[in-house]
């Protein structure tokens, strides 16, 4: 029989703003921060118990007994009430973390808000000045060892460098604003790891970072996402917060195994970990390499490009759920191990394929090395490159022209 106070709960938790997680955004919360006056999903509240009784004190809303002045609590504030105090200054290039995302932004995101309260007092908000210097764990290029290195963003000079000796010159510089960041724990197999994305020399690099403090390699995620933020404000004047916000780093579309076979039918098959970042759809030996094998530029499907899903047989055994992928160059046969996979990678390269074109999709920084044959190692030079990329994306730069000259 439920009690008189549990009836209580469960009508507060049909008002506005309870019926959602107050730190995720998750349905139907189920647990409750009592002297926070907040209704939470499990997930957090295991981070909310993991601060403390000082910080948070947490209960079910069924399993567990409440008292009065508990259940008054709740009724006083109430999710939307507490979030206009802990969330009163959350700078815009902070990511607000949803549902499924990484377990790190998330326990910093409630962390931030509760205990160390840096939205009621943004002086504390260390990653918002466009500079930020530490170091970090680097995984080697050549190797799977990670070394300490030494890590320098400067939004001034438009630059992230790092290096191997504290003192000596950086033994790599990356241009912040053709670099991409992401969380990537459960590929570098570190919970506080993301992986940079960026172009060296014309080609695609990777690097892998980690850090034992989670919050540290939490304020360098919101660091690069605040300076390239600040860039885009001074690029694009004319431009709202909401359509900047658009171009901050974003999570990869999807990963995962594939099976990709080159353009002749003798072509034998060969797995390959694939990766989507915006319209780039590279493609590695392993999930750690430092540079993709190859790169498919997927445009706009008005522009020739589009996706074929084949039900007959590929020959490969390991790989029973072949698709392709046509672009005005040349037909890509790919193959997933299940029905499920294939589905998956279907949906986010018809949304890719679909989603209109932007200014920033003309620039060069999204333009793929080419891929003439198999697997073409992106490092290798080629003469025709330039021609071949300037005819491939003639007709997507055009289509963008229009757009592009609304933001200069």
């Amino acid at each position: 029989m439920v009690d008189h106070n549990e009836r209580l709960l469960l009508e507060l938790l049909k008002k506005s703003g309870n019926n959602v997680c107050a730190d995720c955004g998750a349905e139907d919360p189920d647990w409750a921060s009592y002297n926070l006056g907040i209704f939470i999903c499990m997930r957090c509240a295991s981070i909310h118990r993991s601060m403390g009784a000082h910080i948070s004190k947490v209960k079910h809303l069924k399993l567990d007994r409440w008292e009065d002045s508990q259940v008054q609590r709740m009724k006083e504030v109430g999710n939307s009430q507490a979030k206009a105090k802990y969330e009163y200054r959350v700078p815009p290039c902070y990511r607000r973390p949803v549902r499924n995302d990484p377990q790190v932004l998330i326990e910093q995101w409630i962390r931030a808000k509760y205990e160390r309260e840096e939205f009621c007092h943004p002086e504390r908000q260390s990653y918002v000045s466009g500079t930020m210097e530490g170091f970090l764990m680097k995984r080697g290029k050549e190797d799977s060892r990670y070394q300490l290195r030494k890590f320098i963003l400067n939004e001034t000079d438009d630059t992230l460098k790092y290096h191997v000796k504290e003192h000596k010159e950086p033994k790599g510089i990356l241009k912040l604003s053709e670099l991409n960041v992401a969380f990537a724990p459960q590929k570098i197999g570190h919970m506080n790891s993301m992986q940079l994305t960026f172009l060296k020399d014309g080609t695609t690099r990777h690097i892998y970072v980690y850090h034992e403090d989670p919050e540290v390699i939490n304020c360098w995620y919101m660091a690069i996402r605040c300076a390239k933020l600040h860039q885009l404000q001074v690029a694009f004047p004319a431009a709202s917060e909401s359509e900047l916000l658009l171009r901050l780093p974003k999570d990869f579309a999807r990963e995962g195994w594939l099976w990709k076979t080159g353009p002749r039918a003798s072509d034998a098959h060969r797995r390959r970990w694939f990766t989507l970042d915006n319209r780039k759809l590279m493609y590695h030996d392993e999930p750690l390499d430092a540079y993709p094998k190859g790169e498919i530029y997927l445009g706009h499907e008005s522009n020739g490009y589009l996706i074929k899903v084949s039900n007959t047989g590929n020959g490969c055994k390991e790989a029973r759920f072949p698709f392709h992928v046509v672009t005005p160059e040349r037909t890509y046969c790919l193959a997933a191990m299940t029905h499920e996979d294939r589905a998956g990678w279907l949906a986010v390269i018809q949304q890719t394929l679909k989603r209109p074109l932007t200014p920033q999709d003309s620039t060069s920084k999204y333009l793929p090395r080419g891929d003439p044959g198999a697997d073409v190692l992106p490092r290798r030079h080629d003469a025709r490159g330039p021609r071949r990329l300037a005819r491939r994306h003639t007709a997507d730069a055009q289509a963008t022209a229009h757009t592009a000259r609304l933001y200069q």
